[in-house]
């Protein structure tokens, strides 16, 4: 039996998700920022903002091959981890042979070749995206994989599930002062306002690369590790993996909550400055509030669950998550002042993404335990890889409707498009709450699958 993971090798493992966090919410909150830019935002336009067939935008379509690209390789990655023979360990050699490549991709994404209207940066930016979520995918693939083996029962998975999603709430926080960053390089004669913003990113995303090799260098996965390599071939293992049911229902319910979160995290900055009319760097503020408030929560999620189970906590955080939805649709229309209104939803918000940043890992990691148990296959990398197969098209898909809705009024007196997000963020996290509803959970305990 290896020995179990001691608490400093806890907060080294959360750092790798601090990282990755870090990197792809800069891609998330700022990426549609830069190429389809709002009027008055001092950013040039960099791409077309025309339409292609009356309602796709050229980043909608750009980000879509990206996201597709890297969501085939997530399998072969999974694979590759899974099967891997490697005396230093199936998952860290692959772990610190993604670093460099991720950082660097992270910030040439928003280096564009022209700066001004190009169809070159068109080709850039496919080109860096795929870069950038093939190089981030060959590190939190393996790295999602060592949870199971590093935690060895099911109160050790949740402890470690939580620190992994304060790693990631942690990012969040980082990301979010980039706009406040870039403002004051701005202010301080270093740079127009893109390039203080190019700046900025290079600097977080060199933080976010130390996160991640802190992990990578930081874990001897061969004295905490338990795994063994896999003999499954891809073909089989995905028909395996895809044929649990309660995998499925899972997936399912992950991906329509992803689409929301992804439309959520675009949007933000459109929220503040469009619907609300304040300044860009309150975006900041808000980001850190939630993220203290959410750890607040994050003892109680771990008693919830314990005593409740962890799908009743999931439905009911769904379907709150999905009324405050309906709230980003009346955004600026509230008897509030702009401020108070989005602090109110901020502060609603803190209350289910506490257990939506911690328990979707728990409840997986619990599922490729069972399977392990039953099946006598350890595919723990390939589960993971089908589950961010689904995330990433999911995020494709939220930053593709997101920008498709703001055809219809992105600007201010002209925000029907950004407001009709919010009906959207509605049905989604109402629809994620009905599949999930239908999760099995099984065993002794509440808390159990």
């Amino acid at each position: 039996m290896q020995a179990g993971l001691p608490f400093s090798r806890q907060l080294v493992y959360a750092c790798g998700m601090t990282g990755w966090s870090i990197m792809i919410n800069l891609i998330s909150v700022i990426l549609v920022y830069i190429y389809l830019p709002p009027s008055g935002s001092g950013i040039p336009p960099l791409i077309t903002q025309a339409a292609v067939f009356g309602i796709f935008n050229v980043i909608a379509i750009v980000t879509a091959g990206g996201r597709l690209a890297d969501a085939i390789y997530d399998p072969l990655i999974a694979q590759f981890s899974d099967r891997s023979r490697n005396p230093q360990g199936r998952r860290i050699p692959l772990m610190k042979k993604a670093v460099i490549p991720s950082f660097v991709f992270c910030f040439l994404v928003f280096v564009p070749l022209r700066y001004s209207e190009s169809n070159l940066n068109i080709a850039w930016l496919v080109f860096t995206l795929v870069g950038f979520y093939m190089s981030s995918t060959t590190y939190i693939i393996p790295y999602n994989a060592l949870l199971p083996e590093l935690a060895h029962s099911a109160a050790a998975k949740m402890r470690l599930a939580t620190w992994q999603s304060i790693g990631y709430v942690a990012g969040i926080a980082i990301a979010s002062n980039a706009f406040n960053i870039a403002e004051h390089l701005q202010v301080n004669g270093l740079g127009g306002r893109i390039q203080s913003l190019q700046v900025t990113v290079c600097l977080l995303s060199a933080l976010a690369a130390i996160f991640m090799a802190v992990t990578a260098y930081g874990i001897d996965e061969r004295r905490y590790s338990v795994s063994r390599p896999s003999s499954v071939s891809l073909r089989r293992a995905l028909r395996q993996t895809l044929g649990n049911r309660n995998f499925l229902l899972f997936v399912v319910a992950d991906f329509s909550y992803f689409i929301a979160l992804t439309i959520i995290t675009s949007g933000l900055m459109y929220f503040i400055t469009v619907l609300l009319q304040l300044p860009e760097r309150i975006g900041n503020k808000l980001m850190i509030t939630m993220v203290l408030l959410s750890l607040l929560f994050y003892p109680l999620v771990n008693l919830g669950a314990d005593r409740l189970g962890k799908k009743k906590i999931m439905v009911g955080s769904l379907l709150l998550l999905a009324f405050i939805f309906l709230g980003v649709y009346e955004l600026g229309h509230f008897p509030a002042e702009a401020e108070t209104q989005i602090f109110c939803l901020v502060i609603l918000s803190a209350i289910p993404m506490a257990s939506l940043n911690i328990l979707p890992n728990a409840v997986l990691a619990d599922i490729i335990q069972k399977d392990s148990r039953e099946s006598g296959g350890n595919k723990e990398a390939i589960y993971f890889a089908v589950r961010y197969f689904f995330v990433k098209i999911a995020q494709t898909i939220g930053i593709g409707m997101f920008s498709m809705f703001l055809l219809y009024g992105k600007d201010i007196g002209n925000d029907h498009g950004i407001r009709m997000n919010g009906i959207l963020g509605f049905v989604l996290c109402f629809t994620a709450a009905l599949v999930f509803s239908r999760f099995r959970e099984e065993g002794s305990g509440p808390g159990s699958i």
